[in-house]
């Protein structure tokens, strides 16, 4: 019997499975990628909500902010929001789409700083 020295090894195969796990791998993360799990969100029962009294901050395209539908500077936004309760207080920010997003965040970082709960953002659909 002969004995044949061995001294090479097929590398062929592995890289044949490596490629199919790569593949697998890529297929089944594609969720990652987009940066949201979709949800089928549930449909309500009632057609119309009860009315809720809230206060609104909008910001025009400009960059002007409104509190219930009077012109303000930020420094009066502020003294106004912080004269609310946090816990019962209720705040609609309606933002147009072409302002700067800075004062978006400038009012959401206001209202989280002073810990208000009840905060909705008005968009369209």
């Amino acid at each position: 019997m002969n004995k044949r020295k061995f001294d090479q090894i097929n590398v062929l195969p592995f890289i044949d499975i490596m490629l199919v796990l790569l593949v697998i791998v890529l297929t089944s993360a594609s969720f990652v990628s987009k940066g949201a799990i979709p949800v089928d969100l549930p449909k309500a029962g009632s057609e119309k909500s009860p009315p809720i009294k809230s206060l609104s901050i909008v910001i025009d395209k400009n960059g002007r902010f409104y509190f219930d539908e009077k012109g303000v500077t930020f420094d009066e936004l502020k003294k106004r929001i912080l004269a609310l309760d946090p816990k019962k207080a209720s705040i609609l920010i309606r933002s147009d789409a072409k302002s700067q997003f800075q004062n978006f965040v400038k009012v959401i970082d206001l209202l989280k700083s002073h810990g208000f709960e009840k905060v909705s953002i008005e968009t369209r659909q």
